[in-house]
């Protein structure tokens, strides 16, 4: 159930822009940065305020990766996992980041404190493998670097 400073603000972001051509892409970007994920109950919301059935909507939240249906951990781990990032170690670096988060993609940590995310290009190809934490983007990112980032992360929390 949305509070209603939350319903409030998705009704606001919906009347924004909901006559721009192609204004759901927008809106649902507006709406994360806002609340920080995509409300379900927030779903009907949208549809109404752009004419589109609940399942339009449903359908291009679930369809791109960046938008997320539950709040995110307090930290958001993001690791390449496209072919440059993968040539040059990402798949260790994303079981070592599972394992030490004691998650899986998608997923929070029990304590809220990080998601972790795979996404399919950070943009630094020739410095694979690329991390992203909190929108920061790391290069070269090994196993050890990885550690020292996301203690650093729990220390400033």
């Amino acid at each position: 159930m949305l509070t209603e400073n939350v319903q409030q603000t998705i009704h606001n972001l919906v009347e924004a822009k909901k006559h721009m051509p192609g204004a759901l892409l927008p809106i649902l970007h507006d709406i994360q940065d806002a609340v920080g994920y995509i409300p379900a109950d927030g779903v009907g919301v949208i549809a109404q305020g752009l004419n589109l059935s609940r399942a339009e909507v449903h359908g291009v939240i679930t369809f791109y990766h960046h938008f997320r249906s539950e709040p995110a951990g307090h930290n958001v781990v993001q690791i390449c996992r496209a072919e440059a990032c993968q040539s040059m170690g990402a798949e260790r670096l994303w079981a070592h980041a599972c394992s030490q988060l004691a998650t899986n993609e998608n997923h929070t940590t029990h304590d809220g404190a990080f998601t972790l995310l795979p996404v399919y290009c950070l943009g630094l190809c020739s410095c694979a493998p690329a991390m992203a934490l909190n929108d920061k983007v790391h290069a070269r990112v090994n196993v050890e670097k990885f550690d020292r980032l996301v203690d650093a992360a729990r220390s400033a929390a």
